[in-house]
C-alpha cells in the first residue's frame, strides 16, 4: 500500500504552526522583530545626529568668537568714539536692534564683548549694549504672540504674552543695569579673573587658529567681525535642534500645579533659558500656553523674571573664550544687578508689581491703535537711541 499523507494537523505540528498556540506568537515576534531593530536603530542614529550638530555647533560658537575678536581689533582704532558708538546711549539702541535684525541677543551679546575686549567701546557702553540686546531679543515673543493671533484670534492673551515679556525685561533690565554698574565700579568683582585656561587656550589655538589664519588671509580684517557674527548665528541655529525643546501642552497638563505658583515659575523660566541658552525660546514657550488657556499672563511674571537671568549663561561663556577678565566682570555685574532687581520686586513687590503690569498690558491690546503705537514705539525708540549721537 502507498504511504498515506500526512494529516495536515501533524504536518502544522511539525512545522511549528499548530498545537498549543505558542508558536503563532513566535512566530509573530520573530517577524515584528526587524521592526523593533530598525526603531532602535532610528533612535540610535538621531541620538548620533543630534551629538554632531552639537560638536558642530560649539565648533562654529568658538570659531565665531575668534572671528569676531579678530575683526573687532581690526575696527576698533576706526569705531571708538565714532558711530553707531558715540555714547552709552547710542550703544543701548545698537544692541536692541541688533537682537531685532538677527531675532536673538545672544549673538549680539558676543559681538559687544568682542568690541569691549577689542577697545572700541568702554564698560558702560558695553552695559547698555547688553541690555538692548536683552530688550530686543524679547521682540520674538511679540512676534510670536501676534502668529497665534491670527491663527487662535485670541488676541489679548498671545498679543499680550509678548507685550508683557517687553515690559517685564526693561523693568529688571534698566535698573539692573545700573545695579550691575554701581557693582563693577566699586570694585566688588575685581578679584574675578575667569577665563578659559592655558591648557583650553592651546588646543584653542592649535584646533581653530589654522582656520582663523586661513580666514584672515582671505577676508579683510574688518569683515571678520560680520563674518563672526554670521557664524555665530549659525551655531545657535544648530544649538537648536540639539538643546531640549519646551513642549508648553503637555507640561501644562502634567505640572499644573507649577502654573500657579510665583518661586517655582521663577526656577522653571530660569531653568528653561539656561537649557535652551536662549531667553526667546524659553519665553516663547508661554505663547501657547496663554493662547490655549494654561497659563494666564499674570500667573507668567515670575517665569519672565526667572528667564531673564539665566539668559546671560552663554554670554559669559563668550567673555571667558574671549580672555578679557573684564568682559567677565561686566556680564556677572549684569546678571547680579539683574538677579538683584528681580529678586526685590518678586519679593517685597509681587503683587503691585502684577497688577501694574497686566493693566498695562490690558491697555495696550484693547485696541489696535494702541497696539499699532506700541509697536511703533518698538522701533522708533531704539533707532531714536542709536542716532543720539548726531541728535545730541
Amino acid at each position: 500500500m502507498g504511504k498515506e499523507p500526512d494529516n495536515p494537523s501533524h504536518t502544522e505540528q511539525r512545522a511549528g504552526l499548530g498545537g498549543n498556540g505558542d508558536a503563532p506568537e513566535t512566530a509573530d515576534a520573530t517577524l515584528a522583530t526587524p521592526g523593533v531593530r530598525m526603531e532602535e536603530t532610528g533612535r540610535i542614529g538621531r541620538r548620533l545626529v543630534k551629538v554632531l550638530y552639537f560638536v558642530a555647533a560649539i565648533f562654529l560658537f568658538i570659531l565665531a568668537i575668534q572671528l569676531m575678536k579678530e575683526g573687532a581689533q581690526s575696527i576698533a582704532p576706526r569705531l571708538q568714539g565714532t558711530f553707531p558708538v558715540d555714547n552709552m546711549v547710542s550703544t543701548l539702541g545698537l544692541g536692541w536692534l541688533g537682537a531685532y535684525l538677527v531675532l536673538s541677543g545672544s549673538p549680539v551679546a558676543a559681538a559687544a564683548l568682542a568690541l569691549f575686549a577689542a577697545g572700541a567701546m568702554n564698560e558702560l557702553q558695553t552695559f547698555t549694549m547688553l541690555t538692548g540686546s536683552r530688550l530686543g531679543a524679547a521682540f520674538i515673543v511679540l512676534l510670536v504672540g501676534f502668529m497665534y493671533a491670527v491663527r487662535s484670534r485670541n488676541r489679548r492673551q498671545s498679543v499680550g504674552m509678548g507685550v508683557l515679556a517687553l515690559s517685564m525685561t526693561a523693568i529688571v533690565y534698566i535698573p539692573g543695569m545700573l545695579v550691575g554698574y554701581a557693582i563693577l565700579k566699586a570694585g566688588w568683582l575685581g578679584g574675578i579673573d575667569w577665563h578659559a585656561s592655558a591648557e583650553l587656550s592651546t588646543v584653542i589655538d592649535a584646533i581653530w587658529g589654522p582656520l582663523l589664519r586661513l580666514a584672515a588671509s582671505l577676508i579683510p580684517g574688518p569683515f571678520l567681525f560680520p563674518v563672526g557674527l554670521a557664524v555665530i548665528l549659525g551655531s545657535f541655529k544648530l544649538l537648536d535642534q540639539v538643546l531640549p525643546s519646551l513642549d508648553g501642552e503637555r507640561h501644562a497638563e502634567s505640572r499644573d500645579h507649577w502654573l500657579r505658583r510665583p518661586w517655582p515659575m521663577f526656577f522653571l523660566g530660569s531653568l528653561a533659558a539656561l537649557l535652551t541658552l536662549s531667553v526667546s525660546v524659553a519665553l516663547t514657550a508661554l505663547v501657547p500656553l496663554a493662547s490655549k488657556g494654561y497659563i494666564r499672563r499674570e500667573e507668567a511674571l515670575p517665569y519672565i523674571a526667572g528667564a531673564n537671568i539665566t539668559t546671560l549663561a552663554d554670554t559669559l561663556v563668550a567673555a571667558m573664550i574671549l580672555g578679557n577678565p573684564v568682559g567677565v566682570q561686566v556680564v556677572l555685574a549684569e546678571a547680579i544687578g539683574v538677579a538683584l532687581v528681580t529678586l526685590v520686586l518678586l519679593a517685597l513687590f509681587y503683587r503691585p508689581l502684577q497688577r501694574s503690569v497686566i493693566a498695562l498690558d490690558d491697555w495696550i491690546v484693547a485696541t489696535t491703535p494702541r497696539l499699532v503705537v506700541f509697536v511703533a514705539g518698538l522701533f522708533l525708540l531704539p533707532v531714536g537711541l542709536l542716532f543720539s549721537g548726531r541728535l545730541l
